[in-house]
C-alpha cells in the first residue's frame, strides 16, 4: 500500500508533513470523505486550509491507482 501525505505550511514557510487531507481538498478533486477512506486516503477533519500542492497529490494518486487497476485487468483477460 502507497502512504500519501498532506503538506502542511507553518509560520515562516516551514512545511512539514500533516494527519491527514482536509475536507476542502477532497471537494476539489470530486471525492467524498467516505470514498477517500475506502481509497486508504488520510482524512483530517479539524483542518480547513486548502493547498494546491495537495490537491495535485490525491490527483497524482487517484491516476496511479487507476493505472494500477486497468494493468490488473489486462492481466486477467490475457490469462
Amino acid at each position: 500500500m502507497i502512504a500519501i501525505k498532506p503538506i502542511i505550511f507553518k509560520k515562516g514557510g516551514k512545511q512539514r508533513y500533516g494527519k491527514g487531507f482536509s475536507r476542502e481538498e477532497l471537494k476539489k478533486v470530486g471525492l467524498s470523505f467516505k470514498e477517500a477512506l475506502k481509497l486508504g486516503i488520510p482524512v483530517d477533519f479539524r483542518r480547513r486550509t486548502v493547498h494546491k500542492e495537495n490537491v495535485n497529490t490525491i490527483k497524482g494518486f487517484l491516476k496511479s491507482k487507476k493505472a494500477a487497476s486497468k494493468s490488473k485487468k489486462r492481466r486477467k483477460s490475457k490469462s
